[in-house]
């Protein structure tokens, strides 16, 4: 069987001699180092597997004709390029695992191309920005960065000699010996939390799986909910416990600026594949924004918690639940599988308790008010007179998700039963 490879991402004009040696002792090591050459600049003498005239052309760009573009519309091409011919190796189940090396502009192709591949797949990136904010490279998916320390300059030297055979090592290791992610033996549930609703989902969790659920917890920061929605359309999980919903009042006021706004549409994948959801309203009564000296003006003066030094909630206003009620009604209304909502009638995060600093039942009322004027009769609203973190709350969400997903498997036996 062919040895598989550990790609190797590079701007080769200018990381010629740190490619050459993370090429040779990748294949000292017993795996294939094919190189993706994305630089665009100078001349240079390499040859390597996938030129950078291939990579460019992949992209959907001549390379004589890459210059004329715009620097950002450079990199963007050199991305994609790069994302295709790994996406290829890929399904030809000759990957093993990637490593990109860069400064600003290396990281950003190297990020974009790994971006376009599945989670579990090992990608790590030596960049010489990883001391910096790293979520716009990273985005959603599980690449590692790995600071550079020393700039990767002028050849492997002490410094960058040990942090790149470091970065080698640990990919090769990871795809040696790491998992690939494959389905549960058990039915997958994935649910969503925040400190907020934490009693709420650790509660609702232990119950599914005592009834022999797997049940996958996603943080709603933005990040995570989007992991989740691409993992819900690529068939790992049967049914939905969407217990904290926040991502979507930053999605649904991008210009507010939540820290925990998705990448990606949330409450979508799950209605397209058919799948169980059981939807509340964590989180959705307030915005999140880092330290209190961040917080937009036009959402200062409001009631506000003090989360942490780098973390402040902002109370939503009963105008914005109701454009948020409008949306999230559409998102539901849409879905091909069985939805039921369920609503805490005091409160959807423990702050948002009477007595507590988010508390606003009338600007709570006006997102109820949205999703009855809006829902499809076919999705079940359900209203509890308690708090998100009530026992009461986390035992019925669990008794209805459980409910949902025992008709529904049973249909997918069915199903699988009657197939010729």
């Amino acid at each position: 069987m062919p040895r598989k490879a550990i790609a190797i991402i590079a701007t080769v004009d200018t990381k010629e001699a740190e490619t050459r040696f993370l090429q040779d002792f990748i294949a000292a090591r017993g795996w294939q180092a094919p190189v993706l050459d994305v630089s665009t600049y100078l001349p240079h003498g390499f040859k390597a597997a996938y030129p950078r005239e291939e990579i460019c052309r992949r992209g959907g760009v001549e390379f004589k004709d890459l210059k004329a573009l715009r620097r950002d519309a450079m990199m963007q091409t050199m991305g994609l390029g790069a994302a295709r011919v790994l996406t290829d190796l890929y399904v030809r189940g000759e990957l093993a695992g990637v490593l990109g090396i860069g400064g600003n502009q290396g990281t950003a192709i190297a990020a974009i191309a790994m971006r376009a591949l599945p989670i579990g797949l090992p990608k790590v990136i030596v960049s010489t920005v990883a001391s910096g904010n790293i979520r716009p490279y990273i985005e959603y998916k599980d690449i590692i960065m790995m600071f550079s320390v020393a700039d990767l300059l002028g050849g492997p030297n002490t410094v960058s000699r040990t942090i790149l055979s470091n970065a080698a090592g640990a990919v090769m290791g990871m795809a040696a010996h790491g998992e690939h992610l494959q389905a549960s033996d058990r039915p997958a549930i994935a649910t969503t939390a925040f400190g907020n609703t934490n009693a709420a989902v650790t509660a609702a969790r232990e119950m599914l799986v005592e009834q022999g659920y797997e049940v996958i917890a996603f943080h709603a920061s933005g990040a995570c909910g989007s992991a989740m929605e691409e993992l819900i359309e690529a068939g790992l999980i049967q049914g939905v416990l969407d217990l904290t919903t926040h991502e979507l009042i930053g999605e649904v006021f991008g210009e507010a600026g939540d820290i925990y706004t998705p990448m990606r549409p949330r409450l979508e994948a799950a209605g397209r594949r058919g799948i169980p959801q059981v939807i509340s309203l964590g989180g959705l009564d307030y915005f999140c924004f880092g330290p209190a000296e961040s917080i937009p003006p036009a959402y200062r003066g409001r009631p506000t918690h003090y989360h942490n030094p780098y973390n402040t909630n902002v109370r939503a206003t009963k105008e914005e639940l109701t454009r948020v009620g409008e949306v999230l009604a559409a998102r539901l209304n849409a879905a091909r599988g069985p939805v039921a909502v369920m609503v805490p009638l005091k409160g959807w995060s423990e702050n948002g308790r009477a007595g507590g600093p988010l508390h606003d039942p009338e600007a709570d009322a006006a997102l109820v008010a949205a999703l009855e004027a809006n829902l499809d009769p076919r999705v079940k609203l359900m209203k509890l007179d308690a708090n998100i973190n009530d026992p009461v709350f986390a035992a019925s969400a669990a008794a209805v998700m459980h409910q949902l997903m025992e008709v529904w498997l049973a249909g997918q036996e069915s199903s699988a039963v009657s197939e010729p």
